[in-house]
């Protein structure tokens, strides 16, 4: 199945990925996170110079999942040293109907040779405690468990992850986002 998944940046406003960004939303809410501790970006946000939304979609154009990379995180005054050469994963979601297809490792292979291509060194995320199957996700494909960085220090139900990523040339970035 996974040979029939493309990979594209898209507008985060369209049905399909409002879809997404909702059962993403929804998920993380039932599994009993207090608002405050969902740091989720919305539309707009995803709309922000800095950050690129990646789509899964089917052969048939229907859309899987989705993930962004922000490419300087919150690169505010007081968290801009923590984020320099750093890109942070966001909203990675799939789909119910196509988890265990090879989705999300697509979309995180994506949004890896881009923000090598693009420079950065490490791409960093923030998941849930409760989020067992996304730790399980990213420990498998090289991430490990990091100090709490950014806006999550301090917060009880964040688990934080990094991964180095080697540089790749923008020919790269082309072939893994057109397969």
């Amino acid at each position: 199945m996974t040979s029939t998944v493309s990979i594209r940046i898209e507008a985060p406003r369209q049905p399909e990925v409002e879809r997404l960004l909702a059962g993403s939303s929804e998920y993380s809410f039932s599994l009993g996170y207090p608002p405050e501790a969902c740091f989720l970006l919305d539309v707009g946000q995803l709309e922000q110079p800095g950050v690129r939304l990646f789509v899964a979609r089917n052969g048939a154009g229907d859309a899987l999942g989705i993930a962004a990379l922000v490419e300087d995180g919150h690169a505010d005054d007081e968290h801009a040293a923590v984020y320099a050469g750093r890109g942070e994963l966001k909203r990675m979601y799939v789909d119910e109907a196509a988890r265990g297809l090879g989705v999300a490792g697509r979309l995180l292979e994506a949004i890896e040779a881009d923000a090598a291509a693009r420079g950065l060194r490490e791409l960093v995320l923030e998941t849930g405690t409760l989020h067992l199957p996304a730790q399980a996700l990213y420990a498998k494909h090289g991430y490990r468990v990091i100090p709490h960085f950014g806006p999550y220090v301090g917060e009880e139900y964040s688990v934080c992850m990094a991964k180095p990523l080697a540089s790749h040339s923008a020919d790269a970035e082309v072939a893994s986002l057109h397969p």
